[in-house]
């Protein structure tokens, strides 16, 4: 088994991005995830960027690289890096949240985090709380 690590990091986002941003940048993540064999789960307010990515550590250290780069991005900040034992986020597609109001976002990131270990869990559901209607939750 390969050697896996988890990294999160929170960034601001730099000018506005619309839902449908949103949607391109999740398809194409989807497609890059998979390529990749990266997992984990995005959460998005508007305002702010919080994602957890899992995968080798020759590859996360990269591709969070690349982000930090991105001009969406403004002050990236490395939350978390570490080796991890067992993915936490299994293989993960994107999803998004229309903000429809059909799920509370709260409750949907609990069930989504049910196996991470409490400091992961504790961060994104915080941030959960903070989300506004017709902001997005990608896993």
């Amino acid at each position: 088994m390969p050697d896996l690590y988890q990294l999160t990091y929170i960034s601001s986002v730099r000018g506005n991005i619309t839902i449908e941003e949103c949607n391109a940048i999740l398809a194409k993540s989807r497609i890059n995830n998979r390529r990749l064999d990266v997992s984990g789960v995005l959460l998005f307010n508007s305002k702010r960027f919080l994602q957890a990515l899992e995968g080798e550590e020759h590859v996360i250290k990269p591709l969070f690289e690349k982000i930090s780069a991105d001009p969406r991005h403004a002050a990236v900040v490395m939350l978390n890096h570490r080796a991890i034992e067992a993915r936490q986020f299994g293989s993960w597609a994107m999803a998004f949240d229309d903000g429809s109001g059909k799920a509370d976002l709260r409750e949907r990131i609990g069930r989504l985090l049910a196996d991470t270990d409490p400091s992961t869990r504790a961060l994104f559901e915080t941030t959960a709380t903070l989300h506004r209607p017709g902001q997005s939750v990608a896993r």
